[in-house]
């Protein structure tokens, strides 16, 4: 299968060219064109598993419950697929190793990968960004998005990251959540609030803009809603 990342960083869309019996499987709602010569099935789980109880997780963590497995029927078709929002796309090749990756950041994955729910205990709660984490790990390419650009940060002891700017890490890295600041009121007065700190070696892949903190500022312009009593 050949993997494209077209129109990098703003508005970033993949082009996937199989070969024949080859297929992947894409976040609900991500096609936006496709050839001939390709099978769609949806369901609730990888193909060939039963996956209520994990698509009941990947609900919990902020992915849709379905999932579309794109089969080729024959060589050279092709799909387009894109995140909902603005950003860029970055192509992971697994070897065995596994990927905790944040939620909604999930985009699609080779059949030899399977996803997951990766808990990472109740610290994750207080992160202010989403209680679960999903797990990605087996063999294949996996295809992640990001809100603007997407960077990787080699981490060989300790490194802070905002938590509304995780993208992924790899699963050898361990962490914990902590203020920014020295206390809290420098940590609150500076915007920041709380941080990842991540220990170990490995890389953490980061996105230059904030979701949550978009959607904050975005909130703030946006006029309420008057309803008129009739």
């Amino acid at each position: 299968m050949q993997i494209e990342i077209l129109a990098q960083p703003a508005n970033t869309l993949a082009r996937l060219t199989f070969n024949a019996g080859e297929e992947i499987t894409a976040e609900g709602g991500s096609m936006v064109a496709m050839s001939g010569g390709l099978n769609v099935e949806t369901s609730t789980h990888k193909r060939g598993q039963r996956g209520l109880w994990k698509a009941t997780k990947r609900a919990f963590a902020g992915e849709g419950i379905f999932l579309n497995h794109y089969r080729a029927e024959r060589e050279g078709a092709n799909l387009y697929i894109a995140p909902v929002l603005s950003g860029d796309i970055m192509v992971q090749e697994l070897t065995g190793n596994a990927l905790i990756v944040q939620a909604t950041s999930f985009l699609a994955h080779e059949s030899g990968v399977d996803l997951d729910m990766g808990w990472k205990g109740l610290k994750s709660m207080f992160s202010g960004e989403g209680l679960f984490w999903l797990k990605m790990e087996g063999h294949g390419k996996a295809l992640i998005n990001a809100f603007g650009a997407i960077y990787p940060v080699e981490v060989d002891g300790e490194y802070i990251v905002d938590t509304g700017h995780i993208v992924a890490f790899d699963d050898s890295l361990d962490f914990s959540l902590s203020k920014a600041g020295k206390s809290w009121m420098s940590s609150i007065l500076g915007g920041e609030g709380i941080v990842c700190r991540f220990k170990g070696k490995g890389a953490v892949w980061c996105q230059s803009h904030s979701p949550s903190g978009f959607g904050h500022a975005i909130g703030q312009l946006l006029e309420p809603i008057v309803q008129h009593q009739q």
